[in-house]
């Protein structure tokens, strides 16, 4: 007999799918019999995989963070719909016209027919969409966040991930100051690797150069490192330097500790836990709204440049210790150094 399917519509980035794993896990033990799919961009089919809350992705995807304009969707129509994406219309006419059994989502007043929760836009992300679902009377804890750690071995055990990439240059910190940052934690006698998304290539280069680490410290750029790699280096790294980008929340949902630099987006909508383990930078001045600046802007917002190298490195220095994996150490100590690859 076939599974019943719910179809979830996240078609989004990195950090917005681990943002809804509380939700999406929520939805995993409340239908343990049904078929989980997620509407997303293809690019996130393995970060999907590797949540292990999804048993398939439907490739979706739209520029920005529009509606995509329809859904390749085939067979009967969903048991449940689960608009993850956002508050309407769009992505609950979407949704509709695949005339699912039952539909989840927030309420719109152009659509009187979805009796859902009201939509807070002063509110996390994570906190969000486990009140639409404990609305509809599924339990869905928020802090329910982390995501199985991944078997592959990482490329710079222990190393400090320096990420100094973000869609929007409002988020980008810059990049002198990330050398700045890396090349004091090296100095300090930290193995320090640079990670660069598609296409960040020249960026990452500079921070290593201007830092006086090897060209093999660089990681990505000509494409994405893939996903495996990312999780493992992410998972076993000493902590993780980064912008308000997918790769905080990578950290945040495999437990590592991290430091994060927030300008035009307030952590508190963004952000990570509250929790020893990560550090959220912001310095809003008086403005302490939720979005005091465009987090799409050409230029970096003046929040996240009130952030000082001397401040990230104390943040990095005050880190607690990652959480260890005994069963990978000794396996790792079994292979010997793994070398990092050269980029091409």
């Amino acid at each position: 007999m076939t599974k019943p399917r719910v179809l979830v519509l996240r078609a989004l980035g990195l950090g917005d799918l681990l943002t809804a794993v509380p939700a999406l896990r929520a939805l995993r033990r409340h239908l343990p019999g049904h078929e989980i799919v997620l509407a997303a961009p293809e690019r996130l089919t393995e970060p999907a995989a590797a949540t292990g809350l999804v048993d398939h992705l439907l490739p979706a995807s739209a520029p920005g963070r529009a509606v995509p304009a329809e859904l390749a969707w085939d067979g009967p129509p969903p048991d449940l719909a689960v608009d993850l994406h956002g508050n309407g219309p769009q992505s609950h006419l979407l949704l509709q016209r695949l005339r699912p059994r039952r539909l989840f989502a927030y309420a719109h007043p152009q659509l009187p027919g979805i009796s859902g929760p009201v939509w807070q836009a002063d509110e996390h992300e994570r906190e969000r969409w486990c009140r639409l679902l404990a609305w509809y009377g599924i339990d869905a804890d928020p802090a329910e966040l982390r995501i199985p750690p991944p078997t592959t071995h990482s490329p710079a055990l222990g190393a400090i991930v320096v990420h100094p990439g973000a869609d929007a240059a409002a988020r980008r910190w810059p990049e002198e100051r990330f050398a700045a940052v890396a090349r004091e934690l090296h100095r300090g006698g930290h193995e320090v690797v640079v990670t660069a998304g598609g296409g960040e290539e020249a960026l990452a280069r500079f921070v290593a150069a201007e830092a006086g680490l090897p060209s093999a410290a660089v990681l990505g750029g000509a494409g994405d490192v893939p996903f495996d790699q990312l999780a493992a280096l992410v998972a076993r790294a000493r902590c993780v330097v980064v912008g308000d980008t997918g790769l905080a929340h990578l950290a945040t949902a495999l437990g590592t500790p991290s430091v994060v630099l927030f300008g035009p987006v307030a952590p508190r909508l963004w952000g990570p836990p509250a929790e020893p383990r990560h550090r959220a930078l912001w310095h809003p001045g008086t403005d302490v709204s939720a979005r005091p600046g465009d987090a799409h802007g050409r230029r970096p917002d003046e929040r996240l440049l009130r952030i000082t190298v001397d401040e990230v490195v104390e943040a990095v220095r005050g880190l607690p210790e990652p959480e260890t994996d005994p069963s990978y150490e000794r396996g790792r100590a079994a292979q010997g150094p793994l070398p990092l690859p050269e980029n091409s």
